[in-house]
């Protein structure tokens, strides 16, 4: 048994399930699919300044990437700037700051190895100087000199920031023979600001729960609320919209950040359905409006 396999969920997915995925009989599509697949995010301008002015900002890069400024530091989350996902599945929308403009980087997060969260080639063209905080068993894949590793529920301290390795709902495999032999999580940034968390791949879980009571108050959750059909298949792995929702309340939140959609094309789901089927969610539950937070790519939002 590899090293974390007793913490992967369960059931498993394997080359059975990809198979009966990807040939076996399809659901039928809802009768504007077609329009709904259209709705990509927009694209804004305007994020590198808001992010080099200083002030404490969230900036959605695109899929799980985002740029924040807390405690006076630049964070990015599982960076991915490169035009696919090794080759295969092509960016849909452009990344919501181009590379070359990002202010200087001084922490880097990844939650895990997958490819769309693990982007090897990114991760090279960001700076040495940076601190990279990665699951137990990551290190050695990134070529950088500073990298700190942790397990769930342990925390490294960086400056003014707090940041700990929360659990996760999934699994991890770079290649078929290292299934599960590193660990994988979400990340809570405890800053002067306040407190951030940011999910990482998950699914539904009492994890949830168990964060929000250990951490007390997060004021911005980072949520996936894409990737989730096939439903059968990615029940044991990804959330979601509705259980976004759901997690963004276990957890007790102020304010939910949507990410994981309308990048890349992974799932059978229409790319637009995921922030759809939210604010549908959203009103029927009577949420206030302002704690969502569906972002266009690039766009600045304060964190004060």
């Amino acid at each position: 048994m590899a090293r974390f396999s007793d913490r992967a969920s369960q059931p498993a997915r394997g080359p059975r399930d990809i198979v009966r995925w990807k040939l076996g009989k399809k659901a039928s599509r809802r009768a504007d699919w077609a329009a709904i697949d259209a709705a990509l995010p927009a694209v804004r301008e305007g994020g590198a300044a808001a992010l080099a002015s200083g002030e404490a900002v969230a900036v959605w890069i695109g899929h799980a990437t985002w740029a924040l400024r807390l405690g006076g530091k630049l964070l990015v989350t599982d960076p991915i700037w490169s035009r696919s996902i090794s080759g295969v599945a092509p960016r849909m929308v452009p990344p919501g700051i181009a590379l070359a403009e990002l202010p200087p980087v001084d922490v880097v997060l990844v939650t895990h190895d997958h490819r769309d969260h693990m982007d090897l080639p990114t991760l090279a063209k960001l700076p040495a100087t940076a601190t990279y905080v990665v699951p137990l068993g990551n290190a050695e894949r990134l070529n950088h000199p500073n990298v700190v590793e942790l397990d769930w529920w342990q925390t490294h301290r960086i400056g003014e920031l707090e940041i700990t390795l929360v659990p996760a709902r999934h699994w991890s495999m770079r290649m078929p023979w290292n299934r599960n032999a590193s660990l994988w999580g979400g990340y809570v940034v405890r800053s002067p600001e306040g407190v951030a968390y940011h999910a990482g791949d998950t699914a539904w879980g009492d994890h949830f729960a168990e964060i929000g009571q250990r951490v007390g108050a997060i004021d911005w959750a980072m949520l996936p609320i894409g990737g989730y059909a096939p439903r059968w298949f990615m029940e044991p792995q990804h959330i979601d919209p509705i259980e976004a929702a759901g997690a963004f309340a276990a957890l007790g939140a102020r304010n939910l950040l949507a990410m994981h959609w309308g990048t890349f094309r992974l799932t059978d789901e229409a790319a637009g359905e995921p922030p759809e089927r939210l604010r549908a969610h959203w009103r029927e539950h009577a949420f206030a409006d302002e704690r969502l937070w569906i972002l266009d790519v690039g766009e600045a939002r304060s964190l004060t």
